[in-house]
């Protein structure tokens, strides 16, 4: 779908004339705050075909905030989040979102999908509510600036634009798309699009699955009649998961891409011993052992809790929360939405131990960081 025809469906869903639209008033900026608490609200995914990538996200999230309350909280205040089940359907992540803003939460915070944060954002946009660090690399959500969007993640152009690189470095030039039929893998297959056309080519062939649903066997046929050298899926686990087995079963030898929202270690449970030759662009820093201070901090965290393991969803969770945590910490005290905005802006060039983050006036992605990782038949993965 085109950024303007996205747009348009969703201002019909959600009421909004436009997503520039600020509306709301000076007043309602510091709702969400007490002398002791900040509440966020969530919106995501605890159910269903992407359950995982929700509860992930929010558990990380979970593991800081827990930390920093023990401590005292940030500025004196302890972080709590609200969070609210959306199936990864749109129109429940609108009602919820309505909801939790009606509810005064300060922020909208760790949203989990394209499709979800289309219909979300244009609310907290014009409610003038932030809304921090959603899992996705949409540019739909990112182009035009909007002031109340803030993404901690790089995007997908930076995804796919790493793993057509990475193919087209070893002479395949032959990349199928298999993609979810909605804004997150209309998104994706652009991003491949854009980056095989700075080399003349375009994807040999495509296919498509809907969202929340496992029926790729047309899919399956469509990509493989044209006999591709590497697939690139942009879909939720599960789909993923199905679409490879069935290609393999057909034959298909090659290596498989994913970005980065699949859930890596949803994927690979998913997939078992059939994991071989997946490969996964990230937008974290490894969170299996300690090569970095902030995988070390996440670690320790980890370890701590009962029953928790590491994986990226719920490092993404943890690191959103960090920096949501530094942005809270330079806005003082006085606390407001708009003061908390202007506080992101201010983190110039900040290192969170090995994971830079930058920010501007004009620049609200703080990072562009990509690394491919590949899934093994034994359960691990490779940097």
């Amino acid at each position: 779908m085109h950024r303007r025809q996205a747009l348009s469906a969703v201002c019909k869903l959600v009421g909004s004339s436009a997503l520039g639209t600020w509306a709301g008033t000076a007043g309602a900026q510091s709702a969400g705050v007490t002398d002791t608490r900040i509440l966020l609200g969530q919106s995501a995914p605890f159910s269903g075909a992407a359950e995982q990538l929700g509860l992930q996200f929010y558990l990380g999230a979970q593991l800081y905030f827990e930390a920093l309350n023990a401590r005292g909280g940030v500025n004196g205040r302890t972080v709590e989040i609200k969070r609210l089940d959306d199936g990864y359907e749109p129109e429940r992540c609108a009602a919820n979102t309505r909801q939790l803003i009606d509810e005064g939460v300060f922020a909208l915070f760790g949203y989990i999908g394209t499709p979800t944060g289309v219909v979300a954002l244009p609310l907290a946009t014009e409610a003038k509510v932030p809304f921090f660090a959603p899992f996705t690399g949409a540019e739909v959500l990112r182009t035009p600036f909007n002031r109340y969007a803030i993404h901690v993640r790089a995007s997908y152009f930076d995804e796919t634009a790493a793993i057509v690189r990475q193919n087209l470095s070893t002479g395949i030039k032959k990349i199928a798309v298999f993609y979810q039929n909605d804004a997150y893998g209309k998104a994706g297959l652009e991003g491949v699009s854009r980056a095989l056309k700075e080399s003349n080519l375009e994807p040999v062939s495509i296919g498509t699955v809907e969202r929340n649903t496992v029926d790729v066997d047309k899919a399956v046929s469509d990509i493989m009649a044209l006999r591709p050298e590497a697939i690139v899926q942009i879909s939720a686990y599960k789909s993923c998961a199905s679409f490879i087995r069935a290609a393999r079963k057909q034959g298909f030898a090659g290596n498989f891409f994913n970005v980065s929202f699949v859930g890596t270690q949803a994927l690979l449970d998913e997939l078992g011993k059939d994991a071989r030759g997946v490969v996964v662009s990230q937008v974290m820093p490894f969170p299996y052992t300690p090569l970095s201070p902030v995988a070390g901090e996440y670690l320790t965290a980890v370890k701590a809790k009962t029953g928790q393991s590491p994986n990226y969803s719920s490092m993404e969770g943890f690191v959103a929360a960090k920096v949501f945590t530094e942005a809270v910490r330079r806005a003082g005290r006085g606390l407001t939405r708009e003061g908390f905005i202007n506080a992101v802006q201010s983190i110039r060039n900040l290192d969170l131990g090995g994971f830079p983050v930058d920010f501007g006036p004009a620049k609200h992605t703080g990072s562009k960081f990509v690394e491919l990782t590949l899934l093994t038949a034994d359960g691990r993965i490779r940097r």
